[in-house]
C-alpha cells in the first residue's frame, strides 16, 4: 500500500466515525424524517449534516478529489478520484431506533467510478469502524481481518432486499433463480453493514438490484479486500450486484443469467 493510499484510508475511517457519530448524536436528540421515493426510503437532517460534515472536511485535506453524496453533493476533481459518501446507510432502521444502519465512503477512480480503491465504514452500535480495499489491507478497529473462507452457495447466507414494488414479475423470478439454492436468506436493511458481515465472514453473499454507487462501492472495496468478489450483471431488465465469497457468487450469477 503506497504512502497516499495509506493516509487516504486514516482520512476515510476518520470521516465515517465523525459522520456516524454526529448522526448518533443527532438521533439522540429527536429527529423527523421525509420520505424520498416510498415510505421505506427516507432521509432526515442527520444524513444531511453527516454529509455535509464529510464534504467540508474533504474540501480541506483532499481539495483535488471528487464528490458524489447520497443526499446530493457533487464536485468535479481534478485528480481523476471520487469520494462517495453514504452519510447514513440505512436511514429506515436509523429512524426506528434499530441498530443496523452505519456511515460509509468509499474512494474510487475510473470513468463510471468502477474501479473502487478502498472503502471505510462505522457502525456507531458496535463502535467499530472497517477499512479496506483492493490494495489497502482490511482491518476493524485497526485488527486485521481474515481472508474469506470461500464455500458454495449451498452452504451460504444471502443478504438482499427485494423492494416489494418487485415482488412478482420478471426481477422477482430472476431473484428466485439467484437465490434458491441459498443455506437461507437475511433482509437487515443497510447494504453496507450486509457487506461488512461477508467481510467477516458472518454472511456471505450480497445480492441486490438498481445499486447506486453509495451504496455499493464502501462494501464492495471492503469484500475484495479480504478475497471476494464482486459482479455487476443485467438480467429482467436490472442491473444486479453480487459480491462475496467467489464460489457462491458465481452460482447466484449464473442463476440470473438462466433466464
Amino acid at each position: 500500500m503506497t504512502a497516499s493510499l495509506r493516509d487516504d484510508a486514516r482520512l476515510a475511517e476518520h470521516l465515517v466515525h465523525e459522520a456516524g457519530e454526529l448522526a448518533a448524536r443527532m438521533r439522540d436528540g429527536g429527529l423527523t424524517s421525509q420520505a424520498k421515493t416510498s415510505v421505506a426510503d427516507l432521509v432526515t437532517a442527520a444524513d444531511h449534516a453527516a454529509e455535509e460534515l464529510v464534504v467540508g472536511l474533504l474540501a480541506e485535506h483532499r481539495p483535488d478529489d471528487g464528490v458524489l453524496g447520497e443526499e446530493g453533493a457533487v464536485r468535479a476533481g481534478i485528480s481523476g478520484r471520487t469520494w462517495v459518501i453514504d452519510p447514513v446507510d440505512g436511514t429506515y432502521n436509523f429512524v426506528q431506533g434499530l441498530t443496523w444502519w452505519c456511515s460509509a465512503i468509499a474512494l474510487a477512480t475510473g470513468e463510471g467510478l468502477e474501479v473502487p480503491l478502498l472503502g471505510a465504514v462505522y457502525h456507531p452500535h458496535e463502535d467499530t469502524a472497517y477499512v479496506g480495499g483492493p490494495g489497502v489491507p482490511a482491518t476493524a478497529d485497526g485488527v486485521s481481518l481474515e481472508p474469506l473462507v470461500d464455500r458454495p452457495l449451498a452452504q451460504s447466507c444471502v443478504a438482499t432486499y427485494l423492494h416489494p414494488p418487485f415482488f412478482g414479475g420478471a426481477v422477482a423470478d430472476a431473484f428466485a433463480r439467484a437465490v434458491t439454492g441459498a443455506a437461507t436468506i437475511r433482509m437487515l436493511g443497510s447494504g453496507t453493514l450486509d457487506a461488512m458481515a461477508v467481510a467477516t465472514g458472518r454472511l456471505h453473499v450480497v445480492c441486490q438490484h438498481s445499486v447506486p454507487a453509495w451504496d455499493r462501492l464502501p462494501g464492495e472495496a471492503m469484500i475484495r479486500s479480504v478475497g471476494g468478489t464482486s459482479v455487476r450483471v443485467r438480467a429482467a431488465g436490472v442491473e444486479w450486484y453480487v459480491a462475496g465469497v467467489p464460489t457462491a457468487v458465481a452460482e447466484v450469477v449464473a442463476g440470473l443469467r438462466s433466464g
